[in-house]
């Protein structure tokens, strides 16, 4: 048995992993694009600030018992007839064979065809080989202002990451309010804290062009313009899908690489994972296109089992996510309200603020809680949080993240025995009086059921 995994990013390198813990004397070959596998490109962010100053800190692991990995190897044709793959590299071309094969090309960065993106000092940030690039410009160019075009996650994480160089940012955002995954009174609050840290912030506006003006860049915008040193586009990312739409695999949900739960793609012995295929989402039970790092990890897991002859399931993701932007915490997981509505249900969304912990205890601060369950039987469908760094929102959020796994109702949330000290929360968890205040703002009917 000959199993080939093209992509070494978090997917890959779980699969390869996984086939190895399984049967430690199967011939695993990795062949990946460039010289970095198995790095967190989520960690990105912090070694520009210079918070991670040494980018090696960034692997995950730097051993891989059990596999080949070919690095700056790229794969370039599929032949599933023949079972082999062509790959380009520094010396020339090669050739693997393979009995199972696995894709896990990936995710790659949105264009947004404006014009002058290709000038110097604009630059995309994905790859470890982006980060070299923006870092070299940063130590070598010394630019005193940038302008970053998105206000999604790695926008909003380079705009603090900037700041904290010394470097004046401005972010400009086409939606009406910053990170628009979550609603936009958390949206209004993190805007809030960009401005508080010197951030400027452009909100419903669009980049038109950018140009050359003297010794520095010009951004136009709908509302005017802005000058600056360096131009950082992070408009969110595309499924990778070119070499497996070369090969003839059909394509399904954001364009990504069709699969079923168990990652196949219905070409035999071939299987995907990672951010260029669909993803199965729990609770719409439906492929959605969500590219995450953690969804990831565990696709290629179960395609690692599962090309040795298994037949685990992908249990499928809520999109769980949070992020840290200066002093505060942003997370959300499961369905907003109008996405839920959108799915059929019918939703209610309740928002409270209380303390993180007991207020007679030194340094209490407030979270945000908006909390989205269905009006007709109780069951959760999602949650929304934001507070300060040190107020455990990510702890608080896998939480909502786990009850929604499990399918509860808000009810069954509160009466969950969850720990309980002074300093860290409150007899009744920020959770839990969340929870109750969406229940208490209905009337119970005979059944116990709310609406």
């Amino acid at each position: 048995m000959r199993l080939l995994v093209i992509g070494g990013s978090d997917a890959g390198i779980s699969a390869a992993l996984r086939a190895h813990e399984l049967e430690p004397e199967v011939a695993i070959d990795l062949v990946l694009a460039d010289a970095f596998p198995n790095y967190s490109i989520c960690g990105l962010p912090f070694f520009l600030s210079g918070e991670t100053p040494d980018w090696h800190m960034l692997a995950h692991r730097t051993t891989f018992d059990g596999i080949t990995i070919h690095p700056e190897h790229r794969a370039e044709r599929i032949d599933l007839a023949k079972r082999k793959v062509y790959v380009t590299h520094s010396a020339g071309a090669r050739e693997f064979s393979y009995d199972r094969l696995l894709l896990g090309t990936g995710a790659r960065p949105r264009q947004l065809s404006i014009p002058g993106e290709e000038l110097p000092g604009v630059f995309l940030l994905h790859t470890m080989n982006d980060s070299f690039r923006v870092n070299d410009f940063l130590e070598e160019a010394k630019p005193k202002r940038a302008v970053i075009v998105g206000a999604g996650y790695i926008g909003l994480e380079m705009a603090d990451a900037l700041t904290h160089r010394g470097i004046e940012v401005t972010v400009i955002s086409r939606p009406a309010t910053t990170l628009p995954t979550v609603d936009a009174p958390l949206g209004e609050k993190v805007a809030t804290e960009l401005r508080k840290h010197g951030v400027d912030v452009l909100a419903s506006t669009e980049v038109r062009e950018i140009t050359q003006a003297g010794d520095h860049l010009r951004v136009l915008t709908s509302v005017g313009y802005r000058d600056c040193e360096m131009v950082l586009v992070a408009a969110g990312v595309i499924p990778n899908t070119i070499l497996g739409e070369q090969a003839g695999f059909p394509t399904g949900e954001g364009g990504a690489l069709r699969v079923d739960r168990q990652m196949r793609t219905g070409v035999p012995d071939v299987f995907v994972a990672g951010d260029c295929g669909e993803t199965w989402h729990r609770l719409l039970e439906r492929n959605i296109y969500l590219p995450l790092g953690t969804t990831a990890h565990k696709q290629g897991r179960v395609a690692g089992e599962n090309m040795l002859g298994g037949s685990r399931e992908f249990a499928g993701s809520l999109g769980t996510q949070v992020v840290k932007i200066f002093d505060l915490v942003i997370a959300r997981t499961g369905l907003r309200e109008h996405e839920a509505r959108a799915a059929g249900r019918a939703p209610y969304t309740t928002d409270i603020v209380v303390n993180d912990h007991k207020a007679y205890y030194p340094g209490a601060t407030p979270i945000q809680i908006r909390v989205t369950a269905d009006r007709e039987s109780g069951k959760l469908l999602g949650a929304q949080m934001i507070g300060a760094y040190k107020a455990e929102v990510a702890k608080r959020i896998d939480i909502f993240a786990t009850a929604l796994f499990h399918r509860m109702t808000v009810d069954q949330v509160s009466d969950l025995d969850l720990s309980y000290t002074p300093p860290l929360s409150s007899p009744w968890d920020p959770v839990q009086m969340a929870c109750q205040a969406w229940s208490n703002t209905h009337k119970p009917i005979s059944g116990g059921v709310h609406v």
